[in-house]
């Protein structure tokens, strides 16, 4: 059994596809997972420890906004079709997989001309462009969400929940604190804006870098490109971390993060106490509100964002156990879980049919 599994692009999600591929070596160990991504984006690098081969894929954007590229960029979407087709042609895999970004786009479109089954998962409550574009063109379409249901095509449509790296929650408090040389009584929190970082948070823990480490330690993860200067022994920064993210996780006593749907499924295995600050004007801002609701979250306007607020955040947390240990269950109990095996259940049925 051959499998593309593509993703990638700015805000491409790349971790459900790799928890699948986690998942599929231990149910299905002859499977042959090959990835399809871009050149620009930061999917390679995060791939590259699953010795999983890459393939680029030209990708453009479909932007609502005023931008030069907007010429450019159906160049590059027909130009990756072409890619697509040729490779999908070359390699005759039996399923494509995507989690949705706008270089996938063109390679479903491909894998469907030849018919080639593909599954397209849906993660967050607000379904993408790239989703919608794809609609068509999947055999079955997977969401996280109940309510998602209601926007695709019933007869194709299956809600499992979002997938995840089962190794991501497999980390060690103990070897964190030693790797990282943590102090043994003092609270963690770390920080992370996303696969491409987030440069106005990232900012923002250096603006109250001074009070924040009164309280806890930081270890704080920037994005490549994104490293800022500072030095402060209870300060710990990367642009990102593999194979060290899980041990990253079970030592933090609190998350501030954006809110993409991979991040938040993490935190709800991990059971973790969670400050979001979304995107502005995304789907991220949705999928903060349904957590919120549920209060198994606390938010953090990204119009409220400061030094201080982000300070205030932290030891409000910090200093109420009781608020702590309620958002860590109710944000385990917010999700649907299994999704990584009803995914597997489903690929054997398209691979079959087909």
């Amino acid at each position: 059994m051959r499998i593309i599994l593509s993703g990638g692009g700015s805000g491409g999600p790349v971790a459900p596809l790799l928890g699948l591929v986690e998942t599929l070596k231990q149910t299905e160990p002859t499977a042959e997972c090959i990835w399809f991504g871009t050149a620009s984006g930061p999917e390679q690098t995060m791939v590259a420890p699953y010795q999983i081969p890459f393939y680029s894929i030209a990708a453009g954007k479909w932007r609502r906004y005023w931008s030069w590229q907007n010429f450019i960029d159906p160049f590059r979407i027909i130009w990756g079709w072409g890619q697509s087709l040729h490779l999908l042609y070359k390699l005759k895999p039996d399923l494509v997989i995507t989690a949705g970004a706008f270089g996938s786009v063109a390679t479903v479109w491909a894998a469907s001309l030849l018919r080639i089954p593909c599954i397209v998962h849906q993660q967050d409550i607000i379904p993408g462009l790239a989703n919608k574009l794809m609609v068509n063109q999947a055999t079955a379409i997977t969401v996280t969400f109940q309510q998602s249901l209601a926007v695709f095509p019933a007869r194709k449509t299956h809600w499992i929940g979002n997938l995840i790296r089962p190794s991501v929650v497999s980390g060690s408090a103990e070897r964190a604190r030693q790797t990282w040389r943590l102090e043994p009584n003092v609270p963690v929190v770390l920080i992370m804006g996303g696969g491409t970082g987030a440069v106005s948070l990232n900012q923002t823990v250096i603006d109250g870098l001074t009070e924040l480490t009164k309280h806890c330690q930081i270890i704080h993860l920037t994005g490549a490109g994104k490293e800022l200067p500072a030095e402060h022994s209870r300060y710990h920064s990367f642009p990102f971390l593999t194979d060290q993210m899980a041990d990253a996780l079970a030592v933090a006593d609190v998350v501030v993060a954006r809110a993409g749907l991979s991040s938040l499924t993490e935190f709800a295995a991990a059971s973790k106490a969670v400050i979001l600050v979304p995107m502005p004007g995304s789907h991220q801002e949705a999928n903060a509100d349904y957590y919120a609701r549920q209060n198994a979250v606390r938010l953090l306007p990204a119009a409220q964002l400061t030094g201080q607020t982000l300070t205030e955040a932290v030891t409000a947390l910090l200093s109420n156990p009781a608020d702590l240990n309620q958002l860590r269950q109710n944000i385990h109990s917010s999700m649907k879980w299994g999704a990584n095996e009803a995914m597997v259940e489903l690929i054997r049925k398209l691979v079959v049919k087909a």
